[in-house]
């Protein structure tokens, strides 16, 4: 489904405007400011119900807006506190208000790893296991055990501890827990294409630029090769995030196929991050290492981001373990939905 152009435009502009102004830092802080302007967009709360305060848009607008704040290197818990923490309370019925949220799953031992912005959130949306089924508790930050960590951009991954005996939580189905690992993934899947998008862009407008030897760099049959292998790689990994979105968006996150779909996805984009963030430095060489160039910025984050909600190696299996299990006559099947 298309989104409407203006608002696409809008968000790139926003976001465009703050790069602008605020240089990128290798400790990550969730700006009040910016935070504010977006909500007063409407964007905070993009894909709530509008009888709870929210836009009342859908994921292939929320889509626009990850692809968005990744394009220009915009760190922000957007897709945490919108599409995961509040989508989880609104589904248990329980109010929302301004506070800024993140979410996670605890183990056995009361414990979540690599917990994206909680230091940073007003509060947690929290899961666990309870009673043969699962609850879910929105638990204000001061009350839980929160050890600071970040991943290779700087953006917090912090350690979450929680007595879950002390908690009172509301029910939920396995199935509601089962959507929120599939959304997380997708959410991840979406930033690495941005990413790559923008890498694919930058080596581009370097090859274009860039003379050696009396001729552009694009002139060079190893430099196109390289290049053509970045936009077939990010092409590929675009591809099989769009189809799981369109998926997932469209059919309720309920269509039996949408696990292989969204692993597809993920396992696409972990590998063409690796080729493409190869390649990426090649073409740039020396420059492209450096700090002051924005490469960077977007190769550390395709490679932060695939190893977040299961690791590349997770959604392999997730791939190979669907196909086995839905046999030779069952695969086209899943493939196709």
């Amino acid at each position: 489904m298309s989104v409407d152009p203006a608002l696409i435009e809008m968000m790139d502009a926003v976001f465009g405007d703050y790069r602008e102004k605020h240089a990128s830092s290798t400790t990550v802080e969730r700006d009040p400011d910016l935070w504010r302007q977006l909500d007063e967009l409407g964007l905070v709360r993009l894909t709530g119900s509008e009888e709870r305060g929210g836009s009342g848009a859908g994921w292939f607008e929320a889509a626009e807006l990850l692809a968005a704040a990744a394009r220009h290197g915009v760190r922000i818990p957007l897709a945490e506190h919108d599409l995961l923490a509040c989508w989880l309370l609104e589904v248990g019925g329980v109010p929302t208000d301004d506070a800024v949220r993140t979410v996670c799953v605890l183990n056995k031992d009361g414990l979540a790893d690599d917990v994206p912005w909680a230091g940073k959130a007003d509060r947690v949306v929290i899961g666990w296991r309870a009673d043969g089924g699962y609850r879910v508790a929105d638990v204000a930050a001061e009350e839980l055990t929160i050890t600071s960590g970040a991943n290779l951009i700087g953006e917090p991954r912090d350690t979450v501890a929680a007595d879950v005996a002390a908690l009172q939580g509301m029910p939920v189905a396995l199935g509601v827990i089962t959507q929120l690992r599939l959304k997380s993934g997708l959410v991840r899947s979406i930033q690495v294409c941005a990413a790559l998008d923008r890498i694919l862009q930058l080596c581009i407008e370097h090859v274009a630029s860039r003379v050696q030897f009396g001729r552009p760099l694009s002139k060079f049959q190893a430099v196109q090769n390289l290049v053509s292998d970045i936009a077939a790689e990010a092409a590929l990994a675009r591809a099989a995030t769009e189809a799981a979105l369109a998926v997932g968006a469209t059919s309720n996150w309920s269509a039996d196929n949408l696990g292989f779909l969204v692993a597809v996805a993920r396992s696409c984009a972990g590998h063409a991050a690796s080729v493409v963030v190869r390649n990426a430095h090649q073409v740039l060489g020396a420059i492209g290492t450096t700090r002051e160039h924005r490469l960077h910025e977007f190769t550390r984050a395709a490679l932060a981001w695939r190893s977040e909600f299961g690791s590349t190696r997770y959604w392999d299996d997730q791939v190979t373990d669907s196909a086995l299990y839905a046999s030779a006559g069952g695969l086209w099947g899943l493939i196709t939905g």
